[in-house]
């Protein structure tokens, strides 16, 4: 394959990361809901089909993210929209689950992984697209036991999916009365929490028949192309983040989750 069949491929993993980190400013979702199937459409059109292709999509995407959602929490932090109490007391847990996430993922087929992602994702999309705004779990965030639970498993369903703590992180905090501008900023913050332990336990995978550049399961040349896009654009999405109405940021968010829920759907099923 010559450097000119490249182009359109290397294009695309720039505009992917540039969007990528607007909703990791915007949505605090550290932009893998948008980086794993672009980094799965890409190696397959390359013609890197394995059975571990999606794990190298997922740690490709948490390293991304491991960049992405430290921008974006500077960003919002500079606004004082970061719950650090939160975070502090969320740390341990979801870096247990994140790390006990790539065990799993290490141990499952590409086509398996594909369906949980199309399948949680979707899941998280409707809750955010039909769930009421007075839904309430609690009037604030859970201590103890449940969180020695739900902060577990934060890290370990988004490993699977290899995104940040938005995805789970949103809609958890605002079940638990946080407001949306502020669980959006924090959630950006378990992104950082999810994607350092994992990246390095994802980096001591090994991985067959990978693309070029690949250092146990994360491929580097992806790495890079994805980074350079979200730097520029997490801050201009942390921007947008608060000057939108919350129940059009929190559409905006349910219908992309959605269309890309659909779309890994329907690649793990070949329809």
């Amino acid at each position: 394959m010559t450097f000119a069949d490249l182009l359109p491929m290397i294009g695309l993993l720039m505009a992917s990361g540039a969007f990528a980190g607007l909703l990791a400013g915007m949505l605090g979702v550290g932009g893998g809901i948008v980086h794993v199937p672009a980094f799965f459409f890409v190696f397959n059109h390359l013609g890197y089909e394995s059975d571990q292709l999606m794990q190298v999509c997922l740690a490709t995407s948490l390293a991304a993210i491991i960049v992405t959602a430290v921008r974006s929490v500077m960003a919002h932090n500079k606004r004082g929209a970061v719950d650090w109490s939160i975070l502090r007391g969320w740390a341990p847990g979801i870096a247990i689950g994140a790390i006990l996430g790539v065990f799993i993922a290490a141990k499952l087929r590409s086509e398996q992984l594909e369906l949980i992602f199309a399948v949680v994702a979707a899941l998280v999309g409707f809750y955010l697209a039909f769930g009421r705004e007075h839904w309430r779990l609690g009037a604030e965030m859970p201590t103890g036991p449940a969180r020695a639970v739900f902060s577990p498993s934060v890290g370990f369903l988004s490993v699977l999916m290899g995104i940040g703590g938005g995805s789970f992180g949103v809609p958890l905090m605002t079940l638990y009365s946080v407001p949306m501008h502020r669980a959006v900023a924090t959630a950006a913050g378990f992104g950082v929490l999810i994607a350092v332990p994992s990246v390095l336990a994802f980096l001591l995978v090994p991985v067959v028949a990978a693309p070029p550049g690949t250092v146990g399961a994360v491929n580097l040349p992806a790495f890079v192309v994805a980074v350079s896009m979200t730097l520029l654009t997490a801050p201009l999405g942390a921007s947008l983040a608060h000057a939108m109405d919350p129940v059009r940021l929190r559409r905006v968010f349910a219908a992309f989750i959605l269309f890309v829920a659909a779309n890994m759907l329907r690649q793990a099923l070949w329809i």
